[in-house]
């Protein structure tokens, strides 16, 4: 049995080596992860989501909903129900706002909605298909709310996006005016990959993909070489280092077999992830840490894995393995919940009609960066007995969704619920057992594109369904659904 450091034996170690200091800039108080400056939202630093927002009414048509409305006043009675959901459009810039009656206004609009990210139609009443047909031609991601008694043209809603003009449109037809908040969710998760910046330590090549990806999304991924990632580790003071570390001493239920000096070197490197992706004004970190930076990053200096929780913590994103797809899924994940996905290593329970999904790296704000920290053990990674990473305790009852954006062109999928989170000696550190909606059978069979996969709390299909509609990507319900061809074609090249 490991023998589990003591917080005493701990400090002292620290004093040892140069005093303590619980200072240092960015830090927080225990367990809490540090704010990274300038972030808007989860996953993005630079600017805000640009929404056109439209009210469009017909003047001239007053038969439905009601032969005596009053277009204005709808449009007020929309920015109060707009007003009482101000905290989900804290990052969004409405750059237009405003009603409109008639096909002739949207072309004098043209300009600034090729500049949005999406556009919100909210539907007031009839007599406006003129009016939809000359938005649908602008060719941006567009989104219709139409409650009850809004008119008729919702019959044409689903013939309109099988046509080429519709293919960017998605409806919410609902009472609900809380879900105004998710009519941007797709075009924040537009924004956040446009706007996204990934930096990768690696020796590796990266062939194509970072190409592709800055083509369709306006992605960019930056290659990181040891030297720089070195020098941003030498650049944090020991007083930060100790500080970070004492954090997460101080935060752990229990602290298994990381010895002293290695979850030091683990915080020093944690907060150089920070200095680098300030400096780079970058969102996601991740390393080739079985790779090319096994041996002359990982273990001459530190494993990535605490660096990496954190990032996740404070809305950011670290992402294990150089695997870029995990981190453009993960990119997703925050523009559509504010919650960072859990990589796993998936093994399949038919038994329990089941999928259990583990990886040493957890992140203990499963909820987001304001939501709370998950319980943790400081612990080694399992198959290298080396490194510290957090064992998460995560929840059992929660729905989740897990997905992988595959190449540019594909988003297989599923959902589940945590029936347990197991603490045992086999699989990594921190895992979750969920069972699938649908057929763990079905699930292993549709199976394809290696082994990582992304989760995260809550079931957000609908989301991402509207999101991939936007962005042109095929998606599917591995455990419920047929694959599709692309499926096909997309695993033979892989």
């Amino acid at each position: 049995m490991h023998r589990e450091i003591k917080r005493r034996e701990f400090i002292q170690f620290t004093v040892a080596a140069g005093g303590m200091c619980l200072c240092g800039p960015g830090l927080a108080g225990p367990g809490e992860a540090a704010e990274p400056p300038g972030l808007i939202s989860p996953g993005c630093r630079k600017s805000k989501v640009k929404v056109a927002r439209l009210f469009m009414g017909n003047p001239e048509y007053r038969a439905w909903p009601k032969p005596d409305i009053d277009l204005e006043a709808e449009v007020g009675f929309y920015r109060s129900e707009f007003a009482k959901l101000a905290a989900s459009f804290r990052d969004v810039d409405f750059v237009v706002d405003q009603l409109v009656s008639s096909p002739e206004q949207i072309a004098g609009l043209n300009e600034k909605l090729k500049t949005a990210d999406g556009i919100l139609v909210i539907h007031l009443n009839m007599g406006i298909s003129g009016i939809l047909d000359a938005i649908l031609a602008a060719g941006r991601p567009t989104m219709i709310f139409a409650t009850p008694y809004s008119g008729h043209e919702w019959t044409r809603f689903g013939a309109l996006r099988k046509q080429e003009a519709g293919r960017k449109l998605e409806c919410l037809l609902t009472s609900d005016y809380g879900q105004l908040a998710a009519a941007v969710r797709p075009f924040r998760a537009l924004h956040h990959l446009r706007e996204a910046k990934i930096l990768n330590v690696t020796s590796r090549s990266l062939g194509e993909y970072p190409a592709a990806v800055k083509a369709k999304f306006g992605t960019e991924i930056k290659l990181v070489g040891l030297e720089q990632m070195v020098q941003a580790y030498n650049a944090v003071s020991d007083a930060d280092a100790k500080a970070e570390a004492e954090r997460w001493t101080k935060g752990a239920t229990a602290i298994v077999e990381p010895k002293a000096d290695g979850i030091l070197k683990s915080c020093k490197m944690a907060l150089a992830f920070q200095r680098l992706l300030d400096e780079e004004e970058a969102t996601v970190m991740t390393v080739d840490c079985y790779g090319t930076m096994y041996k002359s990053l990982c273990q001459q200096y530190a494993f990535p894995c605490i660096g990496f929780t954190r990032l996740n913590d404070m809305g950011l994103g670290g992402i294990c393995e150089s695997d870029l797809q995990c981190a453009m899924t993960h990119i997703v994940f925050q523009g559509l919940a504010g919650k960072p996905g859990f990589i796993s290593d998936p093994t399949l329970d038919e038994s329990a009609n089941s999928i259990i999904l583990a990886h040493c790296l957890g992140t203990r704000k499963m909820d987001g960066p304001d939501g709370p920290a998950a319980p943790y053990k400081l612990r080694t990674i399992m198959e290298r007995q080396q490194g510290v990473v957090p064992q998460i305790q995560m929840r059992v009852g929660e729905k989740v969704t897990q997905a992988l954006l595959v190449g540019t062109g594909l988003m297989p999928y599923f959902t589940g619920e945590i029936i347990a989170a197991p603490d045992c000696d086999r699989g990594c550190r921190t895992k979750i057992n969920v069972r699938v909606d649908g057929d763990a059978e079905y699930l292993w069979k549709n199976w394809s594109f290696g082994l990582h996969r992304s989760t995260c709390y809550g079931d957000i299909t609908k989301d991402l369904k509207h999101f991939c509609r936007f962005a042109e990507i095929e998606t599917f319900d591995e455990a419920s659904e047929p694959a599709p061809a692309i499926v096909r074609t997309t695993a033979a090249k892989a």
